[in-house]
Protein backbone atom coordinates (compact mmCIF):
# COMPACT_ATOMS: atom_id res chain seq x y z
CA UNK A 1 0.00 0.00 0.00
CA UNK A 2 3.16 2.19 0.10
CA UNK A 3 3.05 5.10 -2.27
CA UNK A 4 4.82 5.20 -5.92
CA UNK A 5 6.38 8.36 -4.32
CA UNK A 6 7.95 5.91 -1.22
CA UNK A 7 9.08 2.89 -3.18
CA UNK A 8 10.66 4.90 -5.71
CA UNK A 9 12.61 6.72 -2.34
CA UNK A 10 13.12 3.39 -0.88
CA UNK A 11 14.21 1.81 -4.59
CA UNK A 12 17.17 4.98 -4.33
CA UNK A 13 17.69 3.90 -0.75
CA UNK A 14 18.78 0.52 -1.75
CA UNK A 15 20.60 1.75 -4.82
CA UNK A 16 22.53 3.78 -2.48
CA UNK A 17 23.69 0.88 -0.12
CA UNK A 18 21.32 2.02 2.73
CA UNK A 19 20.76 -1.26 3.41
CA UNK A 20 22.32 -5.29 4.22
CA UNK A 21 21.85 -7.91 1.98
CA UNK A 22 18.53 -9.34 2.36
CA UNK A 23 17.21 -6.35 4.26
CA UNK A 24 14.83 -4.87 1.62
CA UNK A 25 14.28 -6.39 -1.90
CA UNK A 26 11.96 -4.71 -4.93
CA UNK A 27 8.94 -6.96 -6.30
CA UNK A 28 6.90 -6.22 -8.62
CA UNK A 29 2.69 -6.14 -7.64
CA UNK A 30 0.88 -7.91 -10.35
CA UNK A 31 -2.15 -10.24 -9.09
CA UNK A 32 -1.61 -12.04 -5.70
CA UNK A 33 -4.76 -13.85 -6.48
CA UNK A 34 -2.93 -15.44 -9.94
CA UNK A 35 -2.59 -19.50 -9.65
CA UNK A 36 0.61 -18.83 -11.40
CA UNK A 37 3.13 -17.66 -8.39
CA UNK A 38 5.70 -16.06 -10.93
CA UNK A 39 2.73 -13.46 -11.30
CA UNK A 40 2.12 -12.79 -8.14
CA UNK A 41 4.38 -10.34 -6.71
CA UNK A 42 7.67 -12.11 -8.04
CA UNK A 43 11.45 -9.89 -6.92
CA UNK A 44 12.93 -8.21 -9.64
CA UNK A 45 15.68 -6.74 -7.79
CA UNK A 46 17.67 -7.38 -4.63
CA UNK A 47 20.74 -6.14 -2.69
CA UNK A 48 23.96 -8.05 -3.04
CA UNK A 49 27.02 -5.94 -1.98
CA UNK A 50 29.62 -7.54 -4.13
CA UNK A 51 31.90 -6.65 -6.78
CA UNK A 52 30.32 -7.32 -10.59
CA UNK A 53 32.77 -9.13 -13.06
CA UNK A 54 32.34 -5.29 -15.26
CA UNK A 55 30.91 -2.35 -13.13
CA UNK A 56 33.14 -3.23 -10.36
CA UNK A 57 31.55 -1.81 -7.45
CA UNK A 58 29.17 0.42 -8.94
CA UNK A 59 26.02 -1.34 -8.02
CA UNK A 60 24.53 -3.35 -5.18
CA UNK A 61 21.57 -3.78 -6.27
CA UNK A 62 20.99 -6.86 -9.17
CA UNK A 63 18.27 -7.55 -11.18
CA UNK A 64 16.48 -10.78 -10.92
CA UNK A 65 16.78 -13.28 -14.30
CA UNK A 66 13.23 -13.29 -14.50
CA UNK A 67 13.27 -9.53 -15.13
CA UNK A 68 16.99 -8.96 -16.71
CA UNK A 69 16.05 -11.99 -19.36
CA UNK A 70 13.21 -10.00 -21.33
CA UNK A 71 14.78 -6.68 -21.32
CA UNK A 72 17.57 -7.88 -22.88
CA UNK A 73 15.95 -9.92 -25.29
CA UNK A 74 14.61 -6.42 -26.10
CA UNK A 75 16.85 -4.52 -26.03
CA UNK A 76 19.04 -6.63 -28.40
CA UNK A 77 16.37 -7.38 -30.80
CA UNK A 78 15.74 -11.08 -29.94
CA UNK A 79 13.31 -12.38 -31.64
CA UNK A 80 12.88 -16.11 -30.14
CA UNK A 81 14.11 -16.78 -27.05
CA UNK A 82 14.94 -20.30 -26.50
CA UNK A 83 14.50 -22.08 -22.90
CA UNK A 84 13.88 -25.69 -21.99
CA UNK A 85 10.70 -26.49 -20.96
CA UNK A 86 10.79 -27.53 -17.23
CA UNK A 87 12.61 -24.69 -16.14
CA UNK A 88 10.79 -21.79 -18.05
CA UNK A 89 7.31 -22.45 -19.06
CA UNK A 90 5.75 -21.41 -16.16
CA UNK A 91 7.65 -17.91 -15.88
CA UNK A 92 6.86 -17.10 -19.98
CA UNK A 93 3.49 -15.30 -18.53
CA UNK A 94 5.96 -12.96 -16.59
CA UNK A 95 8.77 -12.61 -19.62
CA UNK A 96 5.35 -10.99 -21.72
CA UNK A 97 4.45 -8.83 -18.68
CA UNK A 98 7.74 -7.48 -18.13
CA UNK A 99 8.19 -7.10 -22.05
CA UNK A 100 4.01 -5.18 -22.00
CA UNK A 101 4.77 -2.80 -19.04
CA UNK A 102 8.26 -1.02 -19.60
CA UNK A 103 8.96 1.58 -21.85
CA UNK A 104 11.33 -0.29 -24.57
CA UNK A 105 10.21 -0.60 -27.86
CA UNK A 106 11.04 -3.73 -29.61
CA UNK A 107 9.18 -4.87 -33.32
CA UNK A 108 8.59 -7.58 -33.49
CA UNK A 109 8.59 -7.55 -29.74
CA UNK A 110 10.68 -11.48 -28.40
CA UNK A 111 8.93 -14.29 -27.52
CA UNK A 112 10.09 -16.87 -25.34
CA UNK A 113 9.59 -20.54 -26.93
CA UNK A 114 10.12 -23.35 -24.98
CA UNK A 115 11.32 -26.90 -25.90
CA UNK A 116 12.09 -30.28 -24.40
CA UNK A 117 16.07 -30.55 -23.32
CA UNK A 118 17.62 -33.53 -25.46
CA UNK A 119 20.23 -35.52 -23.75
CA UNK A 120 22.55 -37.49 -25.80
CA UNK A 121 24.66 -40.77 -24.42
CA UNK A 122 28.16 -40.18 -23.46
CA UNK A 123 28.23 -36.42 -23.62
CA UNK A 124 27.13 -33.64 -21.33
CA UNK A 125 24.52 -30.74 -22.95
CA UNK A 126 24.93 -28.90 -19.96
CA UNK A 127 26.77 -25.78 -20.20
CA UNK A 128 27.93 -25.24 -16.84
CA UNK A 129 29.23 -28.38 -16.80
CA UNK A 130 31.38 -28.34 -19.93
CA UNK A 131 32.18 -24.74 -18.56
CA UNK A 132 33.87 -27.08 -15.70
CA UNK A 133 35.70 -29.61 -17.88
CA UNK A 134 37.11 -26.07 -19.54
CA UNK A 135 38.13 -25.15 -16.02
CA UNK A 136 39.66 -28.23 -15.26
CA UNK A 137 41.81 -28.28 -18.21
CA UNK A 138 41.03 -31.47 -19.24
CA UNK A 139 39.85 -29.48 -22.52
CA UNK A 140 41.09 -26.73 -24.30
CA UNK A 141 37.75 -24.34 -25.18
CA UNK A 142 34.53 -24.27 -26.39
CA UNK A 143 35.90 -25.26 -30.28
CA UNK A 144 36.44 -28.86 -28.30
CA UNK A 145 35.68 -31.56 -31.30
CA UNK A 146 34.33 -33.65 -28.24
CA UNK A 147 31.51 -30.89 -27.42
CA UNK A 148 27.82 -30.68 -28.19
CA UNK A 149 28.13 -26.91 -29.16
CA UNK A 150 28.11 -25.56 -32.52
CA UNK A 151 31.75 -25.08 -32.74
CA UNK A 152 32.84 -28.19 -31.50
CA UNK A 153 30.54 -30.16 -33.85
CA UNK A 154 31.71 -28.02 -36.30
CA UNK A 155 35.64 -28.49 -35.43
CA UNK A 156 34.48 -32.61 -35.49
CA UNK A 157 33.19 -32.24 -38.87
CA UNK A 158 29.23 -32.67 -38.59
CA UNK A 159 27.61 -31.17 -41.31
CA UNK A 160 24.37 -29.10 -41.20
CA UNK A 161 22.13 -32.02 -42.82
CA UNK A 162 22.93 -34.62 -40.42
CA UNK A 163 22.05 -32.50 -37.60
CA UNK A 164 19.10 -31.46 -39.21
CA UNK A 165 17.85 -34.93 -40.04
CA UNK A 166 19.02 -35.56 -36.35
CA UNK A 167 16.51 -33.14 -34.95
CA UNK A 168 13.77 -34.46 -37.06
CA UNK A 169 14.06 -38.04 -36.04
CA UNK A 170 14.08 -37.47 -32.49
CA UNK A 171 11.02 -35.35 -32.93
CA UNK A 172 9.39 -32.82 -30.18
CA UNK A 173 9.72 -35.45 -27.51
CA UNK A 174 13.39 -35.20 -26.81
CA UNK A 175 13.98 -36.91 -23.37
CA UNK A 176 17.63 -39.23 -23.62
CA UNK A 177 18.72 -39.73 -26.90
CA UNK A 178 21.26 -42.84 -28.12
CA UNK A 179 24.35 -41.19 -29.18
CA UNK A 180 23.99 -43.97 -31.92
CA UNK A 181 20.97 -42.28 -33.61
CA UNK A 182 23.29 -38.94 -33.88
CA UNK A 183 26.12 -40.96 -35.94
CA UNK A 184 23.99 -43.00 -38.50
CA UNK A 185 22.58 -39.33 -39.24
CA UNK A 186 26.36 -38.36 -40.24
CA UNK A 187 27.04 -41.13 -41.41
CA UNK A 188 23.63 -41.40 -43.95
CA UNK A 189 25.09 -37.61 -45.28
CA UNK A 190 28.84 -38.22 -45.39
CA UNK A 191 28.20 -41.75 -46.80
CA UNK A 192 26.63 -39.34 -49.48
CA UNK A 193 29.11 -36.78 -50.16
CA UNK A 194 32.88 -37.87 -48.97
CA UNK A 195 35.63 -38.78 -51.68
CA UNK A 196 36.81 -42.10 -50.89
CA UNK A 197 40.85 -42.26 -49.83
CA UNK A 198 42.99 -45.58 -48.89
CA UNK A 199 44.40 -44.73 -45.32
CA UNK A 200 46.65 -47.44 -43.57
CA UNK A 201 46.86 -46.68 -39.87
CA UNK A 202 49.40 -49.59 -38.49
CA UNK A 203 51.28 -50.90 -41.70
CA UNK A 204 52.56 -54.37 -42.62
CA UNK A 205 54.72 -54.55 -45.30
CA UNK A 206 54.02 -56.91 -48.40
CA UNK A 207 56.82 -57.51 -51.12
CA UNK A 208 55.12 -58.97 -54.19
CA UNK A 209 57.79 -61.87 -55.35
CA UNK A 210 56.73 -61.58 -59.05
CA UNK A 211 55.97 -57.54 -59.66
CA UNK A 212 58.74 -56.03 -60.71
CA UNK A 213 57.22 -53.01 -62.65
CA UNK A 214 55.24 -49.80 -61.42
CA UNK A 215 51.62 -48.88 -62.88
CA UNK A 216 48.81 -46.49 -62.16
CA UNK A 217 45.32 -48.51 -60.66
CA UNK A 218 41.74 -46.26 -60.40
CA UNK A 219 39.82 -46.07 -57.27
CA UNK A 220 36.14 -44.34 -57.36
CA UNK A 221 35.84 -41.13 -55.67
CA UNK A 222 32.41 -42.10 -54.87
CA UNK A 223 30.03 -44.73 -55.47
CA UNK A 224 26.93 -43.31 -54.73
CA UNK A 225 27.70 -40.03 -56.84
CA UNK A 226 28.19 -41.23 -60.36
CA UNK A 227 29.71 -37.71 -61.58
CA UNK A 228 32.44 -37.78 -58.83
CA UNK A 229 34.55 -39.47 -60.91
CA UNK A 230 37.68 -41.42 -60.26
CA UNK A 231 41.45 -40.63 -59.07
CA UNK A 232 44.68 -42.93 -59.85
CA UNK A 233 47.07 -44.54 -57.36
CA UNK A 234 50.64 -45.96 -58.21
CA UNK A 235 51.03 -49.78 -57.53
CA UNK A 236 54.28 -51.12 -57.23
CA UNK A 237 56.37 -54.44 -56.23
CA UNK A 238 56.36 -52.86 -52.13
CA UNK A 239 52.52 -51.74 -50.44
CA UNK A 240 51.54 -51.59 -47.08
CA UNK A 241 48.20 -53.25 -45.52
CA UNK A 242 47.00 -53.00 -42.12
CA UNK A 243 48.03 -55.49 -39.59
CA UNK A 244 45.00 -56.81 -38.98
CA UNK A 245 44.22 -57.67 -42.32
CA UNK A 246 47.10 -60.57 -42.16
CA UNK A 247 46.35 -63.40 -39.46
CA UNK A 248 49.04 -66.29 -39.29
CA UNK A 249 47.16 -68.66 -37.44
CA UNK A 250 43.45 -67.39 -38.62
CA UNK A 251 40.40 -69.01 -38.02
CA UNK A 252 38.25 -71.09 -41.10
CA UNK A 253 35.82 -68.13 -41.79
CA UNK A 254 38.80 -65.66 -41.81
CA UNK A 255 38.16 -64.21 -45.16
CA UNK A 256 41.14 -61.79 -45.40
CA UNK A 257 44.55 -62.61 -45.92
CA UNK A 258 46.36 -65.83 -44.22
CA UNK A 259 49.17 -68.27 -44.88
CA UNK A 260 48.54 -69.62 -48.56
CA UNK A 261 45.36 -67.84 -48.99
CA UNK A 262 44.08 -64.98 -51.29
CA UNK A 263 42.62 -61.30 -50.93
CA UNK A 264 41.92 -58.46 -53.18
CA UNK A 265 43.45 -55.55 -53.14
CA UNK A 266 41.25 -53.09 -53.78
CA UNK A 267 41.71 -51.57 -57.63
CA UNK A 268 44.12 -53.78 -58.28
CA UNK A 269 45.31 -57.71 -58.06
CA UNK A 270 44.78 -60.31 -56.44
CA UNK A 271 47.47 -61.82 -54.22
CA UNK A 272 48.26 -64.63 -52.48
CA UNK A 273 50.25 -64.89 -49.02
CA UNK A 274 53.32 -67.55 -49.97
CA UNK A 275 56.12 -66.90 -46.79
CA UNK A 276 55.91 -64.73 -43.47
CA UNK A 277 59.55 -63.53 -43.46
CA UNK A 278 60.25 -62.79 -39.63
CA UNK A 279 63.39 -60.78 -37.69
CA UNK A 280 65.35 -62.42 -34.09
CA UNK A 281 62.63 -61.78 -32.33
CA UNK A 282 60.18 -63.75 -34.01
CA UNK A 283 58.19 -60.79 -34.79
CA UNK A 284 56.75 -60.30 -38.76
CA UNK A 285 59.09 -57.38 -40.48
CA UNK A 286 56.91 -58.25 -44.11
CA UNK A 287 55.14 -60.50 -46.02
CA UNK A 288 56.06 -62.09 -49.43
CA UNK A 289 53.47 -62.79 -51.74
CA UNK A 290 52.63 -63.38 -55.33
CA UNK A 291 50.45 -61.53 -57.68
CA UNK A 292 47.81 -63.65 -59.68
CA UNK A 293 47.77 -63.93 -62.94
CA UNK A 294 45.02 -62.18 -64.63
CA UNK A 295 43.16 -60.76 -61.69
CA UNK A 296 43.67 -57.36 -62.22
CA UNK A 297 40.30 -55.52 -61.31
CA UNK A 298 37.77 -54.81 -64.18
CA UNK A 299 39.57 -57.44 -65.87
CA UNK A 300 39.77 -60.39 -63.82
CA UNK A 301 40.00 -63.60 -65.86
CA UNK A 302 41.70 -65.47 -62.90
CA UNK A 303 39.27 -68.21 -62.00
CA UNK A 304 40.63 -67.50 -58.63
CA UNK A 305 37.69 -66.77 -56.55
CA UNK A 306 38.11 -64.31 -52.80
CA UNK A 307 35.61 -63.32 -50.58
CA UNK A 308 37.28 -60.21 -49.18
CA UNK A 309 39.10 -56.82 -50.75
CA UNK A 310 41.07 -54.80 -48.43
CA UNK A 311 42.93 -51.33 -48.44
CA UNK A 312 46.42 -50.44 -49.61
CA UNK A 313 49.15 -47.90 -50.02
CA UNK A 314 52.13 -47.80 -51.79
CA UNK A 315 54.77 -48.17 -49.64
CA UNK A 316 57.03 -45.99 -51.49
CA UNK A 317 54.87 -43.84 -52.64
CA UNK A 318 52.62 -42.52 -49.35
CA UNK A 319 51.99 -39.51 -47.44
CA UNK A 320 52.36 -39.19 -43.69
CA UNK A 321 48.96 -37.46 -42.16
CA UNK A 322 47.95 -37.04 -38.64
CA UNK A 323 44.55 -38.43 -37.24
CA UNK A 324 42.38 -37.92 -34.16
CA UNK A 325 40.14 -39.91 -33.39
CA UNK A 326 37.50 -39.59 -30.27
CA UNK A 327 35.47 -41.55 -27.62
CA UNK A 328 32.32 -40.05 -26.17
CA UNK A 329 33.54 -37.50 -23.15
CA UNK A 330 31.95 -40.10 -20.40
CA UNK A 331 33.30 -43.39 -19.73
CA UNK A 332 31.15 -45.90 -21.39
CA UNK A 333 28.32 -46.84 -19.45
CA UNK A 334 28.97 -44.49 -16.69
CA UNK A 335 26.37 -42.16 -15.41
CA UNK A 336 26.89 -38.56 -14.39
CA UNK A 337 24.82 -36.92 -11.40
CA UNK A 338 26.36 -33.44 -11.61
CA UNK A 339 28.73 -34.46 -8.40
CA UNK A 340 31.08 -36.92 -10.63
CA UNK A 341 32.69 -34.97 -13.49
CA UNK A 342 36.16 -35.67 -12.45
CA UNK A 343 35.09 -39.49 -11.88
CA UNK A 344 32.96 -40.27 -14.87
CA UNK A 345 35.02 -37.84 -17.60
CA UNK A 346 36.90 -40.31 -20.42
CA UNK A 347 41.00 -39.17 -20.21
CA UNK A 348 41.28 -41.30 -23.62
CA UNK A 349 38.35 -39.33 -25.27
CA UNK A 350 41.05 -37.85 -27.52
CA UNK A 351 43.81 -40.03 -29.30
CA UNK A 352 46.50 -38.81 -31.73
CA UNK A 353 48.49 -40.76 -34.10
CA UNK A 354 50.14 -41.01 -37.27
CA UNK A 355 49.19 -42.70 -40.56
CA UNK A 356 50.11 -43.69 -44.27
CA UNK A 357 47.76 -42.69 -46.70
CA UNK A 358 47.99 -42.54 -50.65
CA UNK A 359 48.97 -39.02 -51.67
CA UNK A 360 45.78 -38.12 -53.39
CA UNK A 361 44.72 -36.52 -50.06
CA UNK A 362 47.25 -33.57 -50.68
CA UNK A 363 44.85 -32.29 -53.23
CA UNK A 364 42.41 -31.09 -50.88
CA UNK A 365 42.35 -28.04 -48.12
CA UNK A 366 40.51 -27.48 -45.12
CA UNK A 367 37.12 -28.47 -44.39
CA UNK A 368 37.18 -31.26 -47.08
CA UNK A 369 35.05 -34.47 -46.15
CA UNK A 370 36.73 -38.10 -46.63
CA UNK A 371 35.66 -42.10 -46.03
CA UNK A 372 39.20 -43.82 -45.61
CA UNK A 373 38.02 -46.87 -47.24
CA UNK A 374 37.08 -49.18 -44.39
CA UNK A 375 37.92 -47.00 -41.61
CA UNK A 376 35.79 -44.46 -40.93
CA UNK A 377 34.85 -41.16 -42.10
CA UNK A 378 36.82 -37.92 -41.28
CA UNK A 379 37.16 -34.49 -42.03
CA UNK A 380 40.19 -32.33 -42.97
CA UNK A 381 40.82 -30.05 -40.19
CA UNK A 382 44.39 -28.31 -40.83
CA UNK A 383 46.80 -28.07 -43.46
CA UNK A 384 50.21 -26.37 -44.27
CA UNK A 385 53.15 -27.30 -46.20
CA UNK A 386 54.39 -29.90 -44.37
CA UNK A 387 51.16 -31.46 -42.40
CA UNK A 388 47.86 -32.26 -42.77
CA UNK A 389 45.69 -33.17 -40.11
CA UNK A 390 42.32 -34.93 -39.42
CA UNK A 391 39.62 -35.75 -37.01
CA UNK A 392 37.41 -38.13 -37.24
CA UNK A 393 33.75 -38.13 -37.53
CA UNK A 394 32.44 -41.40 -37.07
CA UNK A 395 33.34 -44.69 -37.70
CA UNK A 396 32.39 -47.14 -40.40
CA UNK A 397 28.39 -48.19 -39.70
CA UNK A 398 29.38 -52.11 -38.99
CA UNK A 399 32.88 -52.74 -37.03
CA UNK A 400 35.32 -54.79 -38.88
CA UNK A 401 35.27 -58.25 -37.65
CA UNK A 402 36.70 -61.57 -38.10
CA UNK A 403 34.65 -63.24 -40.38
CA UNK A 404 34.18 -60.03 -42.62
Amino acid sequence: DRSVEENLKLFQEMREGKYKDGEKCLRAKIDMASPNINMRDPVIYRILHTSHYRQKDKWCIYPLYDFAHPLEDALENITHSLCSKDDFEDHRPLYDWVIDNCDITSSPKPRQIEFVRTNVTGTITSKRYLRKLIEMGEVKDWNDPRFPTVRGMRKRGYTPQSLKDFICKIGIAGSNVDKSLLENCVRDDYNKIATRAMVVFEPLKIVLTNYDKEEMVEIENNPNDENSGVHQIKFGKEIFIEKEDFMEDAPSKFFRLKPQGYVRLKGAYIIQCENVVKNEKGEIEYLECKVVENSKSGHDESGVKVKSTIHWVNANDNIEININKFETLLKDGAEFDGNNLEEVFNKNSWQKMVAKAEPFLRNFEEESRFQFVRKGYYYLVAKNDNQIEFNEVVSLKDKFKVGN
